[in-house]
């Protein structure tokens, strides 16, 4: 199959940013990244997978390994099982990006933790390769386990997956991630319909969508986005809601 030129990749709609949405949708692609490290400034993407969902229903499967043209260093391998071996044939960052772009078209997107990592990954090597960004909307099931579950200690996708009895075997691979991220969506679609009362008093980031967290300034307490420092959205605790 011939490869689609740069200028003719599609690259959702005409906005230059993605909008964070906090509902449930049901026709979306949900994806996941594996990477040599935490970094989106000095790390590589090293796998791509992704689940493109119809009426709750996943439709097609995309999934594929990265040549990220480096060493993938031990303590990543030691998570995700993948070598440089297993990479050595893959397709490099541009024309798996090409190929999932392709996929994704300009669907919602959803992920757990999207906002701070995966997209991060995704937006800087767009940028780097094609001159451009994605703009699809995207959900992020991070953000909303932290709005409906507030009580839990810890709102890692393990926890989640712990909390809501869905087997974690095979994770820290993209695409057994991104089944996993799919149950725990699907149960979290059940949490906004039925908020609990904890989750009613959650306070809401009008600019972002995270949630808000009491802290303590140098002028005395204020509520901050817990996006902070991508949003950096305060609030004095006295303040009416907007």
């Amino acid at each position: 199959m011939t490869q689609p030129k740069d200028k003719d990749i599609a690259f959702g709609t005409s906005r230059n940013t993605n909008m964070i949405i906090n509902i449930y949708c049901p026709n979306y692609v949900l994806f996941d990244l594996e990477t040599t490290g935490l970094s989106s400034e000095k790390d590589a993407i090293i796998e791509i997978s992704a689940l493109k969902v119809s009426e709750s229903k996943v439709i097609e499967e995309f999934s594929t390994l990265v040549n990220p043209r480096m060493h993938i260093p031990y303590m990543a391998s030691s998570i995700n099982g993948i070598t440089d071996d297993m990479v050595q044939d893959a397709p490099d960052t541009k024309h798996a990006l090409i190929d999932f772009i392709t996929f994704i078209g300009n669907s919602i997107l959803v992920g757990h933790n999207l906002r701070n990592f995966d997209l991060k990954f995704i937006q800087r090597d767009c940028m780097d390769l094609f001159g451009k960004t994605l703009s699809n909307d995207y959900v992020d099931t991070l953000i909303l386990s932290r709005r409906y579950l507030p009580d839990l200690s810890s709102h890692s996708l393990e926890a989640l997956a712990y909390h809501y009895g869905i087997s974690y075997e095979g994770a820290h691979r993209a695409l057994a991630d991104c089944h996993i991220t799919k149950q725990v969506y699907d149960n979290l679609a059940k949490e906004m319909e039925n908020p609990s009362e904890a989750a009613k008093n959650v306070k809401v980031c009008p600019r972002c969508g995270n949630v808000l967290k009491r802290r303590n300034g140098k002028f005395g307490e204020f509520w901050g986005c817990a996006s902070y420092p991508d949003c950096k959205y305060t609030r004095d605790v006295n303040a009416n809601e907007q």
